[in-house]
């Protein structure tokens, strides 16, 4: 028995702007074959990530991070400078002791992305 791969679920408050902007800024596509009341799955790439519906969700509260390694981070970066998509203040793109290149955005609800290539 293996483990083959892992699609984290993070929470969203409104579920027209996730999916706006995962979808127009960051380039992923709904591949949810049917539109659940609550629940939302956006894929890019080899990357899915899952949604549930927090009515209650207050985003300065929220703590959701997900890591997402790459193996084209400038093209990556570049490609949300150019869709207006905000860097966050404390991961600009950069070199880590860890032996990677990253950069993190916000999503609307607050759930830090980082996105890292091995050096």
């Amino acid at each position: 028995m293996k483990l083959v791969s892992i699609h984290p679920k993070l929470p969203m408050s409104n579920k027209i702007a996730t999916r706006t902007f995962y979808v127009q800024k960051l380039g992923f596509i709904d591949i949810g074959s049917e539109d659940y009341d609550g629940y939302l799955i956006l894929k890019r790439d080899t990357v899915e990530i899952h949604f549930f519906e927090f009515k209650d969700l207050i985003p300065e509260e929220n703590y959701g991070q997900v890591y997402i390694r790459t193996e084209e981070i400038r093209i990556i970066y570049q490609s949300f400078i150019e869709n207006e998509v905000a860097i966050h203040v404390g991961g600009i793109l950069s070199a880590k002791p860890w032996g990677q290149i990253e950069f993190s955005i916000l999503d609307p609800d607050n759930n830090l992305l980082t996105f890292g290539q091995a050096i």
